[in-house]
């Protein structure tokens, strides 16, 4: 018997914050020395910025840039189609024919995405590099490619791998992500597991996705109900009490009398990525074991052939195109080996990326990111004994050369026109244009737009219960735009809008607040200078100062004596709570010191909080001041 869903007052209230997702350890990846670690939407930006040496590689996990050495790898079946295993059939059996369409960590991009972002490349060069590449994605040209091979066969799933919701873009995080549940309900899409950002907003809210019925704050601002979703969310693996989970585990499908289960589950992990608040009252379990405790209870009620649809993924090398699995590295590894041999498919996903193949003898597929592909999945099952004969697949590039469907057509475009009034909302004001600085002109680095941002970050973590925040740290090229006011034009009051603040922010990382010696702070601040003009200046909070020599070696530029934090000499051997974005939180821009960081503790989202920063700081009639550009000092 399934677990019933808890009612919302099990679980703690929604946090007002929209936590933005995860930063992923270099766990899967080997490091190598070298500028790298920058903002990025894909492995093609790094490269673009920084071309790799011979031998190294990009890949872009939750916007960091990460250096690669490809691996040698491990042993897998290739091509994209595997045997489940023994059966007796005699040969002349009747077989049923199942499709799974499947994709993952879409994160609500109703809009093609611009760039290489919204690319998936084809085919590459002698030397790795991109030779052809195809634009993809878009709600409109999802819908059509899902509708079209649904039409292929009428028994078919669509299932989604984690992260449909969570770390959107503006037109659907204005509305709570009300808007792509319902492009989902016209999607199509049958069954989703929860990934991390489902929980962005916390558990109560993540039940409102799932049931419907207005924000408890903001109600339906779109003018009309909401209904929710009409696709079943899966959490085999979170658990609200012993025997109790937070959705159903799973869900099991009949097909001219075979039986099919769907197992859908997030990845373990998720307490780490995620803020406390969103998650208070819920536990995440291991994955294997959440699916091999199950496979009795399935096998006991005839079904025949599962499939695991999990928010948790793996890193395939950087000549590996969208239908392969070359140099597989990761989490999915020990994931397909460990997991019972009863299990047929595993549709993953959170690593953003693309593969295809057979790992321990079974399919394991991921769709990449934002709805650039599908994953086109057909089962033949056994009709006897509903056993898995063949299963083969082929990731679907999302091209945009399709007919748009009509009725998300008209769904999209209604929100945008709703947009415009929400983004213009009005949450501080400010005396005089934040900047965003320039290292180029101001060899100190400081920039009041980032000081202003760190300030807020400190504010939203100095709580105890939130990360007791002493100090945050805010990395230059995270901020993307200046705050304007005009002193010339008498009408401007210095009003600032939430499309304007979400502009200078546009990433949605989450907050993350971490502890440091003393002696790792003077280090991470010594990894600011770096050889010819790669020097990153970090943008600190008020209250912590510190000097450098421009003429010093590099490694000794930082005088350790001038580090102080509200007046006082940080002291080597002393602990400080330090609160960073989970770009940097990693070693984001070559800051590896942050990665030594114990007692990690996700937070709000980088936005939200220089929104809540603002408004509580500001009216009209006491606009924010510009921080004083005095907390770093050059010295000769």
């Amino acid at each position: 018997m399934q677990p019933s869903v808890p009612p919302a007052q099990d679980v703690a209230r929604p946090s007002r914050f929209l936590l933005a997702g995860a930063f992923v350890t270099g766990l899967l990846l080997v490091l190598h020395g070298g500028c790298g670690n920058q903002e990025c939407v894909n492995a093609f930006d790094c490269e673009e910025a920084n071309p790799a040496p011979e031998g190294q590689g990009w890949t872009c996990v939750e916007h960091v840039c990460k250096a690669v050495i490809p691996q040698t790898p491990p042993e897998t079946d290739a091509g994209t189609s595997t045997d489940a295993g023994p059966h007796d059939d005699g040969g002349t059996a009747a077989t049923v024919s199942v499709k799974v369409i499947a994709f993952n960590d879409f994160h609500g991009q109703l809009e093609p995405a611009g760039g290489t972002g919204g690319q998936i490349i084809t085919s590459l060069l002698p030397d790795g590099g991109a030779a052809d590449r195809v634009n993809a994605g878009g709600a409109v040209y999802f819908a059509r490619h899902v509708a079209d091979l649904r039409a292929k066969n009428p028994n078919t799933v669509v299932v989604s791998a984690g992260d449909l919701i969570g770390a959107t873009p503006l037109l659907s995080a204005l509305f709570h992500d009300e808007p792509t549940i319902e492009v989902m309900n016209q999607v199509g899409l049958d069954l989703a597991a929860v990934g991390n950002h489902e929980f962005d907003e916390g558990g109560p809210e993540l039940l409102r996705m799932q049931a419907g019925g207005c924000h408890p704050v903001d109600g339906c601002q779109d003018g009309t109900g909401f209904e929710g979703a009409r696709f079943k969310y899966l959490a085999a693996n979170v658990a609200t009490g012993p025997d109790r989970t937070f959705f159903p585990r799973y869900d099991v499908r009949t097909f001219e009398g075979v039986k099919v289960a769907f197992i859908g589950m997030t990845l373990e992990g998720t307490p780490q990525i995620v803020t406390p608040s969103g998650i208070a009252g819920l536990t995440f379990k291991d994955e294997v074991e959440t699916v091999n405790a199950l496979v009795p209870e399935l096998k006991s009620q005839g079904v025949g052939a599962i499939v695991v649809v999990v928010h948790e993924g793996g890193m395939p090398a950087l000549d590996s195109l969208y239908n392969e699995c070359k140099g597989i590295s990761g989490p999915i590894l020990d994931i397909a080996q460990k997991l019972d041999p009863a299990v047929n498919v595993i549709v993953s996903g959170h690593t953003h990326q693309a593969y295809n193949c057979s790992l321990s003898g079974k399919l394991v597929t991921s769709a990449s990111s934002v709805g650039r592909l599908l994953t086109d999945i057909d089962l033949t099952l056994d009709a006897k004994t509903g056993a898995l004969t063949q299963v083969q697949a082929q990731n679907v590039i999302v091209t945009r050369t399709v007919t748009p469907d009509p009725t998300v057509t008209e769904q999209v475009a209604r929100y945008k026109g709703l947009t415009a009034p929400l983004e213009a909302r009005v949450i501080g004001w400010i005396d005089r244009t934040l900047t965003r600085g320039d290292i180029l002109k101001d060899p100190t680095g400081q920039a009041t737009m980032g000081f202003v941002i760190a300030d807020a970050q400190l504010e939203a973590t100095k709580p105890a219960n939130l990360g007791g925040a002493q100090i945050a740290f805010m990395n230059p090229g995270g901020v993307r735009a200046d705050l304007v006011r005009d002193p010339a034009n008498p009408s401007d009051t210095g009003s600032i809008t939430y499309g304007e603040a979400f502009t200078v922010q546009p990433f949605g990382n989450s907050l993350v607040t971490l502890t440091l010696t003393g002696a790792q702070l003077e280090r991470l601040l010594e990894q600011q200078f770096r050889p010819g003009t790669a020097t990153r200046i970090l943008l600190p909070s008020a209250g912590f100062s510190y000097a450098f020599s421009a003429s010093a070696p590099l490694g000794s530029k930082v005088d350790p004596a001038s580090i102080q934090l509200n007046g006082t000499t940080v002291d080597p051997a002393a602990s400080y709570r330090v609160t960073v974005n989970s770009f940097l939180a990693p070693g984001g821009d070559g800051f590896t010191v942050l990665s030594e960081g114990t007692n990690p503790l996700g937070g709000a989202v980088d936005a939200d909080a220089l929104e809540a920063y603002l408004t509580a700081k500001s009216t009209e009639a006491n606009p924010l001041p510009a921080p004083a550009l005095d907390r770093i000092t050059q010295l000769p």
